[in-house]
């Protein structure tokens, strides 16, 4: 239902926007760019659909190994104790944990394209516990916003961005990265909790928040020895190392037991062709909508009504000019990056700016995008307060992103 009220609202914008430019502006051209936006928008769902094809092939089959071996229900056991608490739903022992611990892991280390096939496999396991198969249950929205909040410990591709637009040091946004995704991650496990009047004071979950919070001021002393070029590289590799263990060590636990590996691989594969088949529509739609209110030129006003607002505030405004990046960020991805390339371009990687929507690009995920494809494919029309909890985890976010980027580079 949310959905539909935000799908409709992006398009009425556009065309009010639209109308405006076109009579008060005199832009006669500006709905011509609306509708050249809907086939552009159209096309591009498509491709990322026919791109997804494949990763979601080599990854639904490499998790159809995993389970046949076993692994994936060993990750259930390990994160069961926390899970359990967040997710008092799911029976224990069900492989809809081992899926979301992959996905959530996947998301941490940077793997976009393999976090995709699990987290849509975890929905698919969550639906069939689900019993109002159009209504989004508590486990479903808990597991979404961990998922939209975008908890990223190696922001490789971030950093790839930056090297390749000419940064000094394309890893000096990896400690601000990771303090932002955090704040990020943090307000929408507890906004949803409370939401959902899950006990805080649990003593599993109380020790895991600051079991994780110990742990991420570790790795931020650790890293704050290393030079920035080691620490670009050894990211990446860390990266991969783990992408191709976790691959190996599926196939050898599969052999241990016995499994035919080809045959459990193709299995899987099988229905990585079906689930790019089946978000077709759904990722049209809200690309479509976003493409209409982008051309439209309501983003370029929305971020000029905020320089306004802060400025009359009497607040720094050095910080307006990464708003587009933040603002697209919950929408969609591609136009987020594509944000986030043009400020660094305009500005320089190594500016203010572009140090600042380095680190909002690094700080969430797509919200809208996330919860449009996972939603969509198993059926689910009544989304509850997973939108409102999502967006909730994005403002902080980003709100720590401009924060932090004027603690380490203003």
């Amino acid at each position: 239902m949310v959905l539909n009220y935000i799908w409709i609202g992006l398009i009425l914008i556009a065309f009010v926007v639209g109308i405006v430019q076109a009579t008060a502006f005199g832009q006669a051209d500006i709905f011509n760019a609306i509708v050249n936006s809907t086939f552009d928008s159209a096309k591009s769902g498509f491709e990322i659909s026919l791109g997804l094809t494949g990763v979601l092939s080599l990854w639904l089959g490499i998790m159809k190994i995993g389970e046949r071996g076993g692994v994936v229900e060993g990750f259930s056991r390990v994160v069961q104790p926390f899970f359990s608490r967040i997710f008092p739903e799911v029976p224990k022992g069900h492989p809809a944990y081992g899926s979301m611990f992959m996905n959530i892991s996947a998301n941490m280390l940077g793997l976009d394209n393999a976090a995709t096939p699990m987290g849509l496999k975890a929905m698919q396991q969550l639906q069939e516990l689900n019993p109002d198969k159009q209504r989004a249950s508590n486990a479903m929205i808990m597991f979404l916003v961990l998922n939209t909040s975008g908890l990223t410990l190696i922001p490789v591709s971030v950093m790839v961005y930056r090297a390749q637009l000419g940064a000094a040091n394309p890893a000096d946004v990896f400690l601000p990265i990771l303090l932002a995704t955090y704040f990020s991650t943090l307000v929408g496990l507890l906004s949803v909790c409370i939401a959902q009047k899950i006990s805080l004071r649990d003593p599993v979950l109380l020790i895991t928040i600051t079991g994780m919070t110990v742990v991420i001021g570790g790795v931020l002393w650790g890293v704050s020895y290393l030079p920035q070029e080691t620490l670009t590289k050894w990211s990446t590799i860390f990266a991969s190392i783990v992408l191709l263990t976790v691959i190996v060590s599926f196939i050898i636990a599969a052999m241990v037991k016995k499994v035919n590996v080809y045959d459990a691989f193709i299995e899987g594969a099988k229905d990585g062709f079906k689930t790019a088949v089946g978000i077709i529509p759904y990722l049209i739609a809200i690309l479509v909508a976003i493409g209409m209110f982008r051309a439209s030129g309501a983003m370029d006003l929305l971020v000029q009504g905020f320089g306004w607002l802060f400025a009359l505030m009497g607040i720094n405004t050095d910080f307006v000019a990464a708003l587009p990046t933040a603002l697209m960020k919950p929408l969609s991805g591609s136009g987020a990056r594509g944000m986030m390339v043009d400020a660094m371009t305009q500005y320089g990687a190594d500016s203010f700016v572009g140090r600042l929507v380095s680190i909002m690009q690094g700080a969430t995920d797509t919200t809208f995008y996330i919860i449009a494809v996972y939603f969509g494919y198993v059926g689910i029309r009544d989304t509850r307060y997973a939108v409102v909890c999502g967006l909730l985890a994005d403002l902080a976010g980003i709100i720590a992103a401009i924060i932090i980027g004027y603690m380490f580079f203003h």
